[in-house]
């Protein structure tokens, strides 16, 4: 990487990227609108075999339910992402049952209505099931790969997936606010397990409908978001760590991954600049999975626009995942009839949605189009993902202190701080990767963490 794909703010706007991506039933990600992405799941209940039947059933009436609204609404497109819960990719038939159930719905409503449909298909990362994980090897990596093998014959048009190579030191590194700690977690191991798991993703792909879309640092910067909403960081710090997961999943671009990148993965708007991918986003339409301080500015450049995940409830209008739907379809409707009327009112509307978060929180802040741009420009140009993750810290600590300084971004007395002290602590991390490695090794408990998964 020497230049990102997106460079000035001009071209950095909702539904539009520089490669877009085909999939489905006549989908185009990227490509002018924005896309609703719905995202469901199951009440609480067991998922046992004699269970299985009112599973699959639960399914069965989310989708059909959930298409019914968007065609009443005359939705032109709809992306339906599948998570499934870890059952169903430890015993990879059951997850990929229901990947039919879903996409036969799919391919029904773009046959009888003329709806633009597709079906991103997110198996679990189970290999942290293990203590400590075992990351190329063992039962769970076997069943998660069996699984990639086989979404596409059962109807999948993406795959992704939250991986989460490097959290078993990255909770008590957020705990700790511990940069040095994170930046290791992150930019050493996690970066080294994306490149291996997405290399084994593309490869799966290869030769099928299915197309790699992307992953989420989901269990590390959004870890950091909820600690800091609970106030058990400093949401400047967590602000810093959603900046510094961006080398980590750029590592399944560089890999093959071709997007939308995963929903819960904020750090999009990063790789959208850098790579020229579409993203998949959310924010206030994610209340019903997690609070969030960027529920607008999410929304600002997204491609896909996601509800994040929600239980299949009664509510007083109707199951929950029919609102969401809904819910998603308007949005989705209100920015591509601003696109539609033109350039300028689409970018009036981006900037609409910037400015009502961007001041309020440094982690809102970080999104803003012209601080993604900056970052990404230097990012971009960092020879190592290990590289580009000490500079992403480097890069978001000015660009916070430079809005601070400047009125842009509001921090606390408590919290401003925290700049002269992540700073001090990064001029503590080593340019050099190896350098970090052997000041690291010493520090890992081998019952937590065992280095030779990550090739170390």
């Amino acid at each position: 990487m020497n230049t990102p794909a997106i460079s000035t703010l001009d071209d950095f706007i909702y539904g539009k990227t520089p490669n877009p991506v085909a999939c489905g039933n006549g989908l185009e990600i990227g490509g002018g609108r924005v896309v609703p992405e719905l995202n469901f799941t199951l009440p609480p209940m067991d998922i046992t075999d004699q269970t299985w039947p009112a599973v699959r059933a639960e399914y069965e009436d989310m989708i059909t339910r959930a298409v019914h609204r968007a065609v009443e609404l005359e939705a032109p497109d709809l992306l339906v992402e599948f998570e499934t819960l870890p059952p169903m990719t430890i015993k990879p038939d059951w997850g990929l049952e229901i990947t039919q159930v879903l996409a036969d719905e799919l391919k029904r409503a773009a046959d009888t209505h003329g709806m633009r449909t597709a079906l991103r298909c997110t198996p679990n990362d189970t290999r942290e099931f293990e203590r400590p994980p075992l990351m190329r090897r063992g039962a769970y990596w076997d069943s998660m790969q069996d699984f990639f093998a086989r979404a596409g014959d059962y109807g999948a048009d993406l795959l992704s997936i939250e991986s989460t190579g490097g959290k078993e030191l990255c909770d008590d590194a957020l705990v700790n606010a511990d940069l040095r700690a994170v930046v290791f977690a992150l930019g050493v191991l996690g970066c080294r397990d994306m490149t291996f798991l997405w290399e084994h993703m593309v490869r799966a792909c290869e030769g099928t409908r299915v197309k790699p879309a992307g992953d989420s640092a989901c269990g590390f910067a959004n870890t950091a978001m909820v600690l800091a909403d609970k106030k058990m960081i400093p949401r400047v710090f967590a602000a810093v760590v959603r900046v510094v997961a961006v080398p980590r999943a750029l590592a399944a671009f560089e890999a093959g991954a071709v997007g939308p990148s995963k929903d819960c993965a904020y750090e999009g708007p990063y790789l959208k600049a850098i790579k020229g991918v579409p993203i998949s986003m959310e924010g206030r339409s994610a209340a019903c999975a997690h609070f969030s301080p960027v529920g607008n500015i999410s929304q600002a450049v997204c491609d896909c626009w996601s509800n994040e995940s929600v239980q299949n409830v009664q509510l007083l209008s109707g199951k929950a995942p029919v609102v969401s739907v809904e819910q998603l379809i308007y949005d989705c409707r209100l920015m591509n009839t601003a696109r539609a009327s033109s350039e300028e009112d689409a970018r009036r509307l981006r900037d609409w949605l910037t400015d009502s978060d961007a001041a309020l929180d440094p982690q809102a802040y970080v999104l803003r189009p012209d601080v993604v741009l900056r970052i990404s420009e230097r990012l971009a140009s960092a020879p190592t993902p290990y590289a580009q993750t000490r500079l992403a810290a480097q890069c978001t600590i000015e660009e916070l202190r430079r809005g601070y300084e400047a009125g842009e971004v509001k921090l606390s007395e408590r919290e401003a701080p925290w700049l002269d002290m992540m700073e001090m602590a990064l001029e503590e991390i080593p340019e050099d990767e190896g350098a970090l490695i052997e000041i690291m090794r010493p520090e890992v408990d081998a019952k937590i963490c065992d280095l030779r998964e990550y090739g170390i």
